[in-house]
């Protein structure tokens, strides 16, 4: 299989599988995506239920990855899965009303992110062979908090790689900064930039378009790559959990196999739904998908009106992975509703002038499948004290927005199906918010660690291991730069 620029689809620019997780992203600043999507059936379900997760993240990574071999897939998802997770890989809580809980974050670093980043270092490495590669590959990370930490960790010592992380300095939460900032590994780097995340987001980009940096690079036998979703090979680990908990939920009986189902998820960047929406166009059971937004709620209003404009006031909230104007991944979905063409006018208007508009017909296209809400900050709050209230369950600040508008949802539309609500990080690692949100009064000057304990006594939950770990850890990175100083921080290392 071959996969193409979303802005020009030429028989010249095909790329192997392996090339464009080596590459990321596009000369023509595109996003790489497969010639076609392969398709599933209610058979290919029921061979991959009595699997393993890695099993069943190996056959469907087959189905995209056609220049690695089955053995070779098998090998990664086995080093990826089933050495650094918490037990289950995944696990579904059921709560009320057909809402079943995904939880995607028993990894290293507590947080979804580790579902694709502790498979994709394994797949470079894999793809550096294949491809005789001897240069060094220098990943550049642009993170709102989770994608850098679990990136670093995904990498850390990877041999023939080196890793730059940048985060806005006031966007992530205490204990995503803290995570990134004690990181080990001989071949890692951190920096906070003054801006939010679209400043680093943007700042990446730009580095991997500039042909000064390529020139300066080549010289000292180095090339660029990403971990960030817009690489394929970090997004394509994310289709497989949503069939594996699919069959995990027939292996339940909590559904037939060919039954359809909802599946609501939070995002800012668009990958993550995204990937659920690659799901569904190869086949697997799904109604509608729910986008759930904060008070960033820029893909609430494209989903409704077909507008995308980023000029409005950014917000900077209690879900901080979340806090993004610039979502990259939708350019891979109006690909697949407009075509190449149309797709790099889009995003043309957007960096010149901050917005575009799709036709109508685009947009009730997408409407087919997508629903969009948002939650605002209190209602964040509110779910987060109910949720724990009448649920017994205690969630972080993002999968609550994902609650809230899974809540929207069953009001509009009633709850005849399920609904898998994606929940994306463990609430320890946004503690002082949840706390907050539960009304535990936290008086006076409280460490992150007094916090954590404050409220594993209130909630009677366990601290993950991965966080309870980090409190005595050293410092390793402090610097922080103006966003106009990321290249310089590039070559300079």
């Amino acid at each position: 299989m071959n996969y193409y620029s979303t802005r020009a689809k030429t028989k010249e620019n095909g790329k192997t599988a392996a090339q464009v997780i080596i590459k990321g992203l596009s000369d023509d600043g595109g996003l790489y995506m497969p010639e076609i999507i392969p398709r599933i059936d209610e058979n290919f379900i029921k061979t991959l239920c009595p699997l393993k997760y890695y099993e069943r993240a190996a056959k469907v990574l087959s189905l995209f990855l056609t220049d690695y071999t089955e053995e070779e897939l098998l090998s990664c998802a086995d080093k990826a899965y089933n050495y650094t997770f918490d037990g289950n890989t995944t696990k579904i809580s059921p709560l009320y009303d057909g809402v079943r809980m995904l939880e995607l974050w028993h990894g290293p670093t507590c947080a979804f992110k580790d579902m694709a980043l502790q498979i994709m270092p394994k797949l470079l490495s894999k793809a550096l062979e294949k491809t005789n590669e001897q240069k060094t590959a220098l990943i550049l990370v642009a993170t709102s908090g989770d994608t850098g930490k679990a990136a670093l960790e995904g990498y850390k010592d990877v041999k023939g790689v080196k890793i730059a992380v940048f985060y806005p300095q006031n966007g992530v939460s205490r204990m995503q900064k803290l995570q990134m900032a004690t990181q080990e590994g001989n071949n890692v780097s951190v920096f906070a930039i003054k801006g939010n995340f679209d400043d680093a987001q943007s700042g990446v980009k730009a580095i991997f378009l500039s042909e000064s940096v390529k020139k300066a690079l080549e010289e000292k036998n180095t090339f660029l790559s990403s971990a960030n979703s817009i690489n394929w090979g970090r997004l394509a680990p994310q289709i497989a959990y949503y069939i594996s908990a699919y069959c995990d939920l027939v292996n339940e009986k909590d559904i037939t196999n060919g039954e359809k189902v909802n599946i609501t998820v939070p995002t800012g960047n668009f990958g993550n739904i995204f990937a659920s929406y690659i799901a569904k166009l190869m086949g697997l059971p799904v109604n509608k998908l729910i986008c759930a937004s904060n008070s960033n709620n820029i893909l609430t209003d494209f989903l409704s009106t077909g507008v995308y404009d980023r000029n409005r006031r950014f917000y900077t909230t209690m879900s901080p992975s979340m806090d993004i104007l610039i979502s990259s991944n939708l350019e891979r979905l109006l690909y697949l509703v407009s075509g190449a063409e149309k797709t790099a006018f889009y995003m043309k208007e957007l960096s010149e002038k901050g917005r575009y508009e799709i036709d109508k017909s685009t947009l009730d296209k997408i409407k087919d499948t997508f629903c969009a809400y948002f939650a605002t900050e209190d209602e964040c709050r509110k779910t987060i004290k109910e949720t724990f209230e009448k649920q017994n369950y205690l969630c972080d600040t993002h999968t609550a927005v994902a609650m809230s508008a899974a809540e929207k949802f069953k009001n509009e539309h009633g709850c005849a199906k399920k609904n898998i609500v994606v929940s994306t990080a463990s609430p320890y690692k946004f503690a002082p918010d949840v706390a907050k949100s539960l009304g535990i009064e936290l008086k006076g000057e409280k460490t992150d660690e007094e916090i954590i304990k404050t409220l594993s006594e209130y909630t009677k939950t366990a601290v993950p291991k991965p966080i309870s770990e980090l409190f005595g850890k050293k410092i390793r990175f402090d610097a922080v730069l103006e966003k106009t100083q990321m290249q310089k921080a590039v070559l300079d290392l």
